[in-house]
């Protein structure tokens, strides 16, 4: 859909805000509609969908309505029309009410009386998050039935950026490079590249190095011929063979021995290897994923992992956040996977409670995506309501500890060297300032509320210390 002129949603009870709000988005270019109530928002957005003008990209939603409530009208533009970029407005913000509405699902939230630049800016926001959606809805639709891609990919300007990356490099034949925690969904990563690419057709193929004992890793990728060694009875085609023409995913590539990160080194330079025990060369075409669960970077510090091929698997790297950082995304998997479960199940939920929704989110989740999943199954069997609750989720969920937000530590040691007190600071107050906009997911309001700072401030602050937001922001 086209944003060259954005449509826009107005909706507060007051009407002079809300129509001096549409003439302002109006004068810039935008077709903007104020309504005045939650009721009236919600037959516009209905309507619209329905309209050949087509759904409204962004809707900008005072936090005090009538009938129903700002966030309440939230929880309802995102379970009906995701694709609608929700703007929260209050005259009073704090800091809970502007996490709470980040939470369910809002792009920003802006304080009155809202200047100018602050309302474009959010605009500009908005419409990206509202392009990258539609982008992840696309692929989602898809990809979501044979490879479960909705299994990972929310909305978190993280799992956005992700997707974009996914269909940048699809169709080439570049190395991809993943890290992240267990069960942050690096394999349904992965298949979604190979699906998405002119590959689909040809075979996928994968393997946990970590699961393969190092003695038997290397006839696994590479094949063995008969009497190569003990037990070898019968030739054996190896992955690289088998994945010839489509994709190879290596996880868990953190494991392999270092002689066997050499031989890896020269099939991906020079896509040719040897069976175990063959003097035959075999050349292969075969686009090779890789993943770790352990920091290469440090791996190749201690000197565990050769540096040639950390430089040569590092093209394209994706980092996969773990589900604790993605706690807007939480409630959308959590729902997907209870539709999974109904339609294996043969029953019908309804969703979950309030309640049960707020424990998931606050949990810490260790096992990432993979423990949602699991959580959501189990609560799925044993239930006998339609809807989920308090009571059918595991103890390890309920006994649970919010999790505080973490900001970036400031006590690296490092060498003195002459300079003035200023400039010595300013590195640390980089960190400290990025550190804050990261653990609030860059959102500026909150962070400068969460700083004691006006948005101003952090706005000028950002600009002196070269934090930039299009670097940044979109980064995990």
């Amino acid at each position: 859909m086209t944003t060259d002129h954005p449509r826009i949603l107005i909706i507060d009870d007051d009407p002079i805000v809300a129509d001096s709000l549409a003439q302002f988005f109006n004068n810039e270019g935008c077709k903007a509609a104020a309504v005045y109530s939650p009721s009236a928002a919600l037959h516009e957005l209905n309507q619209a969908k329905e309209s050949t003008a087509g759904a409204y990209q962004v809707a900008i939603c005072d936090i005090n309505l009538p009938e129903m409530g700002g966030l309440e009208l939230l929880r309802e533009i995102i379970k009906s029309h995701r694709q609608t970029s929700v703007i929260m407005l209050t005259g009073y913000g704090t800091v809970e009410t502007a996490v709470q509405a980040l939470r369910l699902g809002a792009v920003d939230f802006l304080t009155k009386p809202v200047i100018d630049d602050e309302l474009r800016l959010g605009l500009e926001r908005a419409l990206r998050h509202h392009e990258l959606t539609c982008e992840n809805t696309t692929m989602r639709t898809r990809l979501e039935t044979t490879f479960g891609l909705g299994n990972m990919v929310g909305d978190d300007h993280r799992m956005l950026k992700i997707s974009e990356t996914v269909h940048a490099v699809a169709n080439s034949r570049t190395t991809v490079l993943m890290t992240g925690e267990s069960g942050v969904g690096k394999s349904m990563i992965a298949s979604a590249i190979h699906q998405a690419s002119n590959r689909q057709a040809k075979p996928y193929v994968e393997l946990a190095c970590g699961s393969i004992p190092e003695t038997l890793l290397e006839s696994e990728l590479f094949g063995h011929v008969k009497g190569a060694f003990t037990g070898a009875h019968a030739d054996k085609v190896g992955k690289f063979l088998a994945a010839d023409g489509g994709t190879l995913f290596l996880d868990e590539i953190n494991s392999a021995s270092p002689a066997m990160q050499l031989k890896l080194l020269r099939v991906l330079q020079e896509r040719k290897f040897e069976p175990v025990g063959s003097n035959e060369t075999i050349e292969v075409d075969v686009r090779v994923i890789l993943a770790s669960n352990q920091p290469l970077e440090e791996l190749v510090a201690s000197g565990e992992f050769r540096q040639d091929l950390y430089y040569r698997i590092n093209v394209v790297k994706i980092e996969m956040p773990p589900l604790r950082e993605r706690v807007g995304d939480i409630q959308t998997l959590a729902e997907h996977f209870l539709d999974l479960q109904a339609s294996e199940l043969g029953r019908q939920f309804t969703g979950f409670t309030p309640d049960a929704l707020d424990v998931l989110r606050r949990y810490a989740y260790p096992g990432n995506v993979r423990e949602l999943s699991n959580i959501v199954e189990r609560a799925a069997v044993l239930t006998r309501s339609q809807t989920i609750g308090l009571d059918d989720l595991p103890p390890v969920v309920l006994d649970s500890e919010p999790q505080p937000m973490r900001i970036t530590s400031l006590t690296d040691d490092q060498l003195w060297v002459p300079m003035t007190l200023n400039d010595a600071m300013l590195e640390p107050e980089r960190r400290f300032v990025l550190g804050a906009l990261e653990a609030n997911e860059w959102n500026r309001q909150q962070t400068a509320d969460v700083l004691g700072i006006n948005r101003t401030t952090l706005y000028k602050k950002m600009k002196h210390l070269g934090i930039d937001p299009d670097d940044h922001a979109q980064a995990s």
